[in-house]
């Protein structure tokens, strides 16, 4: 006969947890630190051990955190099932704050949308200047700095004044000086 009993069986290692959670042993502290995880057992020499409610627990809270709640957030959920003692309760508490974050989502997609319309109209700008400036080294509009010159030569076009004082070579020589 063994001598653990049938629900020390089920109790795991944080080793163990760590595993099936995806989280690190600092994070199972920290949770249970929090009261989080409330009610986290210890063997006889002081060594954590969890069970199915924790897991379970860990899995909820992870998911939580994947819809964009923070730890203070859920630790209220706790707070509000622990004192009620409803289910109902903490979900009514969840209702309000998945709305309130889902309020946060919709405003951050309109300013991403709103972002990527401005990404999207300054690109194009960008893509007609090159353009315009592709044409004018290329020869197809003519200016002054491309007809030709008294001797028959042909002139090049003048550098456009960029305000780089240095050209890339410049840099690159300077740099095996240093």
């Amino acid at each position: 006969m063994s001598w653990q009993t049938e629900s020390s069986k089920e109790l795991l290692t944080i080793s163990q947890v760590r595993e099936i959670a995806g989280v690190s042993a600092r994070t199972l502290r920290y949770y249970e630190e929090l009261d989080l995880l409330p009610g986290v057992r210890r063997r006889a020499g002081g060594r954590r051990v969890y069970g199915p409610d924790e897991i379970e627990r860990l899995r909820f809270i992870g998911r939580l955190k994947t819809l964009g709640l923070s730890l203070a957030e859920i630790k209220q959920l706790n707070a509000v099932y622990q004192i009620q003692g409803s289910t109902q309760a903490m979900l009514s508490h969840l209702e309000k704050l998945l709305d309130d974050q889902l309020a946060v989502v919709d405003g951050r997609i309109s300013e991403l949308v709103a972002l990527r319309d401005d990404i999207q109209k300054y690109g194009d700008h960008v893509v007609s200047r090159l353009h315009d400036t592709r044409g004018d080294i290329r020869g197809d509009t003519q200016d002054d700095t491309q007809r030709d010159t008294q001797d028959g030569q042909p002139r090049h076009p003048q550098p456009v004044e960029t305000g780089i004082s240095q050209t890339a070579g410049q840099l690159k020589e300077r740099g095996k000086d240093a």
